[in-house]
């Protein structure tokens, strides 16, 4: 894997970790306005991220079985867990 965005998206979904994050956290920390390097848009389309609506609490953001599968194909030292 030699692609600069797999390993930012690796990056993201470590980032993220086991436990879900706030969305606003997740956008303030990881949106940007370079078309080259779209790591949450690429994340979302690709189904490696979850969005959970939480009733008086807002959204919040977890890896996906999806996301596990990509981090444990090629990190599996730091898999989310």
């Amino acid at each position: 894997m030699t692609d600069s965005i797999d390993t930012l998206i690796l990056d993201l979904l470590e980032w993220i970790g086991p436990r879900r994050r706030p969305h606003a956290e997740v956008l303030e920390a990881w949106r940007t306005s370079c078309p080259r390097l779209p790591v949450w848009e690429d994340a979302n389309e690709r189904g490696f991220v979850d969005h959970h609506r939480q009733e008086g609490a807002g959204t919040f953001v977890s890896v996906s079985p999806r996301g596990l599968a990509f981090l444990d194909a090629h990190r599996p030292r730091h898999a989310v867990r």
